[in-house]
């Protein structure tokens, strides 16, 4: 089962993930005319991961960006 509130996204990784999720979003809205237009709606995907600091991949993975605590 996996652990909640788990931060797992570094502030590198997370700032990357917000910067794509809004340039994918922006598309979606920028591109009315294109036929697979809803393919930018996967942005959802990296702009929430990158707010909530939480990767559900990485906790599945054992991965995580975020530096140790020492």
């Amino acid at each position: 089962m996996l652990k909640k509130n788990v931060k797992n996204v570094g502030s590198i990784d997370r700032a990357l993930r917000v910067l794509l999720g809004l340039a994918l979003l922006a598309g979606f809205f920028l591109d009315s005319d294109g036929a697979y237009r809803w393919l930018y709606l996967i942005g959802i995907v990296p702009l929430v991961t990158g707010l909530m600091s939480s990767c559900p991949l990485y906790s599945i993975f054992g991965l995580s960006t975020c530096p140790m605590k020492k």
